[in-house]
């Protein structure tokens, strides 16, 4: 991806990181995804008392998007952090990544961002080395 196209990515995530449900962690995170026709989907992360039935920023983005039809996709940018805090690095949870495995292929872009010049960039190959997906369960 070009450098404005990432940029643009990280600072929507950052956006959608300002609706974050996050009463008991504090931690605030956004995602933004980048479908293959071009179109975004963004998501937060939605916590419940209950912690079990809280949903991740990128499962959001992607739940979204699959509710929407899309089945194709390009990137994905996350950004997350205390409340009253810096930004941070924030990787994907494994669920986060078994979900992505569902949708994406390995060489899918994962960007880490804090800003648009300050991100670091993952193929999900790399965040779920031997994933089990779909072709898994191909019948011959």
């Amino acid at each position: 991806m070009e450098k404005t196209e990432i940029w643009e990515l990280v600072e929507q995530a950052a956006e959608a990181r300002k609706q974050s449900y996050s009463p008991y962690s504090h931690f605030m995170v956004g995602a933004a995804l980048l479908a293959a026709d071009g179109t975004v989907y963004t998501g937060c992360n939605i916590e419940n008392a209950a912690y079990t039935p809280t949903n991740c920023a990128e499962r959001t983005a992607f739940f979204k998007a699959v509710s929407e039809g899309r089945h194709s996709f390009r990137a994905i940018a996350i950004v997350g952090g205390p409340k009253d805090g810096e930004l941070q690095y924030c990787t994907p949870c494994g669920v986060c990544r078994q979900v992505m495995m569902e949708f994406c292929t390995p060489d899918f872009e994962i960007y880490l961002g804090k800003n648009g010049e300050d991100y670091i960039r993952y193929t999900l190959k790399e965040l779920l080395p031997e994933g089990f997906g779909p072709a898994n369960l191909e019948r011959e």
